[in-house]
């Protein structure tokens, strides 16, 4: 009997016709392997990955492949994006017996859930193979392969966390840029060969450190990867990652997380420099993110499936004949030339994705062209979408949306931003506990993970800080006491999961990045925040305490500690504290909160408004009027009325 019926997951409910009888991962599934005495065989993956539809259709849906799994084992379907831990304890044993992992990922394990095989995907013939072998090995030398699956644990477990160690310093940050000069790639951007991921924590960091070779770096990626097919040229948002190392071929799902990321750092790109590309691709990704990826109850989506009608990317490329086909023989032609499309194609069957590199004299004709195109390729069939709310990535949008918003005087994004919280806080949060899934208004039964606390609480400072409200302070106050009080590690990090959820064979700790902010940097940042808008040495020292592993990362892996660096520029910087007095209602008020947004100072955290904000105690009105108070922790300098003056103050507080 398959069991996937009833899930929340989307991943889940595509595997719910399978003949494999599926287990969702939970007692349940090993009290019956213990039963029947067999092999556990674990399978993860998620909604957008295309090597999970090619082994589904391959295996799972194959009557004769699912009699083998259904008789030898208990099988066991996970969605990765709702069972983070689960997924991280496994995808560690993957790596460690095979060098590397990924998605699917195939794991047989003991009805105790000690793995003792992986993989990742297998087609159908060697996947046939490998089950009658382990079932073989199973029934006929069960003690050396229960030994093999013990001495995989403890061997995990004897690995040695990146926790504590020194407080990053300017030469700390300094060596980190020299690390990532060394990777990168001068002519196309990005670091590394392919594939490429677009390295949004480090870019974030680099932008923060704001030396010409940091700029550098961060502008000539940022640049190429908006030009790029990696970039949706029509409809706006990012792929996950480019398969050739010139951003031009896309993996072509595209993840919330990223965009969300992506968004923020254009955004602060233009901040910084006024970047007419940074603007454009900015709002285009807002906009493509309420077009298409907001939920009915006001959330943010998953994922795009990369597939529709079976084939990768076939909603997103072009031939010129389909150009000319909507544009015209003229206008095709041209558009052919403006996005790089060719007879040979840059993907499958002689199609290209659309690229821009290199802006057109004729905006116009470039806009018209654009909205004629997006037009027709609506009446394409779209990718699927996985709708599940995931409450850390809401929280990367949140943040992202409302900054976005509040800089470019967009408060359509900002009440978005709004609106993903109010959903964050009715259907996730209990209390100071959060859930780190919903679908559909219904909050999943699976508890939220350290990343789920960090960017929530990160995305409701921010949210604070950006409309002055102050239950989305308290908000976060609450998160980050459960991060204080469940996640520590004894030894100035954070685990992964709480002290009180569910014991797997290893409790997960990784402090660095992988495709989104580690929960370790990311806890650390919100907790810098928060300490300087309280004062609190309890969240400061804690902050300070899980940074410490940048030291140890920053000269020979910074690529993995992009956020871990962000935030330790912002402890150098102070943080920037700025409390903004006067009505929100005031234009006076208005352009002082506008200035302290614009300014840019790595990590200024912003009070305004009203609500029992602690930096905002004894901080009045100058003279009748509004005023603005630049300060490091809670030491403050005399008070300013004007914008202009305001922007001297945080300028000259940014080279102290």
């Amino acid at each position: 009997m398959n069991r996937l019926k009833d899930a929340t997951s989307p991943y889940l409910l595509q595997h719910a016709d399978n003949p494999v009888e599926w287990f969702e991962w939970g007692e349940e599934a090993f009290a019956e392997a213990r039963r029947r005495d067999v092999p556990l065989l674990v399978s993860v993956g998620y909604s957008a990955c295309h090597w999970c539809h090619v082994m589904a259709h391959e295996s799972f849906e194959d009557a004769e492949t699912a009699r083998m799994m259904n008789e030898r084992f208990v099988n066991v379907k996970v969605d990765r994006e709702e069972r983070p831990d689960v997924d991280a304890v496994y995808m560690n044993a993957t790596t460690a017996m095979n060098g590397h992992g990924g998605w699917p990922m195939t794991v047989f394990a003991t009805p105790e859930g000690h793995p003792f095989y992986t993989g990742t995907y297998f087609p159908r013939p060697q996947f046939q193979r490998l089950l009658a072998g382990v079932s073989q090995a199973w029934t006929q030398d069960r003690e050396a392969v229960v030994s093999q699956g013990s001495k995989v644990v403890e061997a995990l477990g004897q690995g040695a966390a990146l926790s504590g160690g020194l407080l990053p310093t300017a030469e700390t940050t300094e060596q980190a840029v020299r690390d990532l000069a060394r990777t990168f790639d001068p002519v196309r951007g990005g670091f590394g060969g392919a594939p490429k991921f677009p390295p949004s924590m480090v870019l974030e960091f680099l932008l923060r450190h704001g030396t010409p070779e940091a700029m550098t770096m961060a502008e000539k990626t940022l640049d190429a990867m908006a030009r790029g097919g990696m970039y949706d040229q029509l409809g706006g948002g990012f792929a996950r990652y480019s398969v050739d190392a010139g951003w031009v071929v896309p993996h072509f799902e595209k993840m919330l997380y990223d965009n969300a990321l992506l968004l923020r750092v254009y955004t602060h790109w233009w901040r910084s420099t006024g970047s007419p590309t940074a603007r454009r691709v900015a709002l285009e990704t807002a906009d493509w993110l309420l077009r298409e990826m907001r939920t009915p109850e006001g959330g943010f989506a998953s994922a795009l499936d990369a597939d529709s009608e079976g084939v990768e990317g076939k909603f997103y490329v072009w031939t010129p004949a389909q150009l000319r086909e909507v544009l015209g023989e003229e206008r095709g032609a041209w558009a052919a030339t403006v996005f790089e499309v060719t007879e040979e194609g840059t993907f499958e069957h002689g199609a290209s994705v659309l690229q821009l590199l290199s802006d057109p004299p004729d905006r116009a004709m470039l806009d018209d062209v654009r909205a004629e195109l997006l037009t027709a390729r609506a009446s394409r069939v779209r990718p699927g979408r996985d709708d599940k709310v995931v409450a850390a990535w809401n929280g990367l949008a949140i943040a992202a949306l409302a900054e976005t918003g509040a800089l470019f005087g967009r408060r359509d994004l900002v009440e978005a931003a709004r609106t993903a919280a109010e959903v964050l806080d009715q259907v996730h949060l209990d209390g100071a506990r959060l859930s780190r899934t919903s679908r559909d208004g219904r909050a999943g039964a699976n508890a939220g993970v350290l990343e789920d606390y960090a960017d929530v609480a990160e995305g409701f400072l921010t949210l604070y800080g950006v409309t002055g409200e102050a239950r989305w302070f308290d908000r976060a106050g609450a998160l980050l006491g459960t991060v204080l009080d469940r996640f520590p590690d004894g030894a100035g990090g954070f685990f992964d999961t709480p002290d009180d959820g569910e014991r797997l064979f290893q409790r997960p700790q990784d402090p660095t990045d992988n495709a989104t902010p580690s929960g370790q940097f990311a806890a650390a940042g919100a907790l810098l925040a928060y300490g300087a808008l309280t004062g609190s040495a309890r969240h400061r020292e804690a902050a300070e305490a899980a940074i410490g592993t940048v030291s140890t990362l920053a000269g020979k892996h910074a690529r993995f500690a992009g956020w871990g660096l962000a935030v330790a520029e912002a402890a150098l910087a102070g943080p920037v504290e700025v409390a903004i007095t006067g009505p929100l209602d005031d234009p006076r008020t208005t352009a002082l909160h506008r200035a302290a947004l614009m300014a840019g100072v790595p990590g200024t955290v912003i009070a305004v408004g009203d609500g029992d904000v602690p930096l905002m105690e004894g901080r009045g009105l100058v003279g009748g009027e509004p005023a603005a108070y630049v300060c490091r922790r809670f030491t403050c300098r005399a008070p300013v009325t004007s914008p202009a003056d305001l922007t001297r103050e945080l300028t000259d507080s940014s080279h102290r």
